[in-house]
């Protein structure tokens, strides 16, 4: 009895996902390491229709057509915007070429999702949400897949209902000569406190070296301290988050631990671990089971890349949206990129600024 449940269930769940099919076709412009490695596998594992692959190059798309049989490659962006059966274009190209192919898609009313930056600056950025509303593209998603990782997720919710009082991040790399790691590296980080605790503003920013910052930031409901740095290392680099609220402490770490640790009580105002010995608890909210290779234990999923893609298919195929990432919402992060230089460059002007729009928000 319990081996024929057993053996239902996983017909149910092999058929449930053969049954997720796809009635529009795909493109995709670039052809990187991190598309191969984050991108591509989740398009191949949803069994995304994928008919173009563009590239820069007439010898990369003979060879990805070798590589690829069942994909058109092409060097000309414009014939996959002529094709009226695409419905969404995926981009993964250079950092400076993002703008321009964004406009020119937007442009065709088709849907994107471009990594990230998408753009250069926050006047681009309006550009493209001008573009879209103007040209009716239906969807519009820039590559920001922590917000979708299971660990940002479960922080988001439990974060929501807490009394906040402060978070203490760390990201941490090695060199980044290949492009600008404010805006390429950077962004990440930013964007995801923005995500989690609202709109920020900057009290103060210390550049210490020429990628390294230490800033402090004021959202609506708390204060944090971030350590954004390419000084240290790429092999044992770090991503790290504390959050302190009323209740406790979360603790969140290369989005795959998350952790709550309940503060101790106390007795009119004395804490009762001064008093008798507190054994402490530390509760795990998230952990990335690195023993049993499934989908939800692979990096790509607790990284967010899966629930991202799949968020942008989906949209498009049930004509609602689900998108966490669009670009209204990450103008406060372009806001406090953007920002970050106008601070540099004038630290005594911005921070007067912030305090008066502070005073008058209260």
């Amino acid at each position: 009895m319990i081996q024929q449940l057993i053996n239902r269930y996983k017909r149910y769940r092999t058929e449930r996902f053969l049954a997720q099919t796809y009635q529009y076709s795909y493109a995709f412009v670039g052809m990187g390491q991190h598309s191969l490695t984050n991108l591509y596998p989740v398009l191949h594992n949803l069994g995304v229709p994928l008919k173009y692959i563009c590239v820069t190059s007439d010898r990369k798309a003979r060879l990805i057509e070798r590589k690829f049989p069942h994909v058109k490659a092409t060097t000309s962006l414009d014939d996959i915007l002529a094709d009226e059966a695409i419905k969404g274009v995926l981009v993964s190209a250079s950092p400076s070429a993002h703008f321009s192919l964004a406009s020119r898609i937007l442009q065709s009313g088709k849907s994107l999702f471009i990594e990230k930056p998408p753009c250069q600056s926050l006047q681009e950025l309006d550009a493209l949400i001008d573009l879209q509303r103007h040209y009716g593209s239906p969807i519009a998603m820039v590559g920001l897949q922590k917000r979708y990782a299971p660990a940002v997720q479960i922080l988001h919710k439990r974060l929501d209902k807490e009394h906040l009082i402060s978070y203490d991040l760390h990201y941490l790399t090695g060199n980044y000569p290949e492009g600008k790691a404010l805006l390429d590296l950077f962004i990440h980080p930013l964007d995801l406190v923005a995500y989690l605790f609202g709109k920020p503003e900057i009290l103060a920013c210390q550049q210490v070296s020429p990628a390294s910052y230490i800033i402090m930031l004021r959202h609506p409901n708390i204060v944090g301290t971030l350590e954004l740095s390419t000084a240290y290392t790429w092999t044992t680099a770090e991503e790290s988050i504390k959050v302190c609220t009323s209740k406790g402490i979360y603790s969140f770490s290369q989005m795959e631990l998350l952790t709550f640790e309940p503060k101790p009580s106390s007795i009119l105002g004395i804490p009762y671990e001064k008093i008798h010995k507190h054994n402490k608890t530390i509760e795990d909210l998230y952990a990335r089971n690195n023993f049993n290779p499934i989908l939800p234990n692979n990096q790509i999923y607790s990284q967010g890349y899966f629930n991202e893609i799949q968020s942008f298919i989906t949209s498009i195929e049930h004509g609602h949206s689900s998108i966490l990432n669009d670009f209204t919402t990450i103008k406060p992060t372009y806001e406090i990129l953007m920002g970050i230089d106008r601070f540099l460059q004038n630290p005594v002007e911005i921070h007067i600024e912030s305090n008066l729009q502070h005073n008058r928000n209260n």
